[in-house]
């Protein structure tokens, strides 16, 4: 009984390792930068509100 617990979950273990090495997702990843960075430029605005008339 021992026995067949610990082949089945050593199968199982086995079968989980399997899945996790040929399932996983591969992504290239760039070592280099090709963009240059965006500078957001901020002017200087007053806000003008409506007159609500109260």
């Amino acid at each position: 009984m021992i026995l067949t617990i610990t082949l089945v979950l050593s199968t199982l273990i086995a079968i989980n390792f399997l899945l996790l090495k040929f399932s996983c997702n591969k992504t290239n990843r760039k070592s280099e930068i090709t963009k240059r960075p965006v500078i957001l430029k901020l002017e200087d605005r007053s806000i003008v509100l409506a007159p609500t008339g109260s």
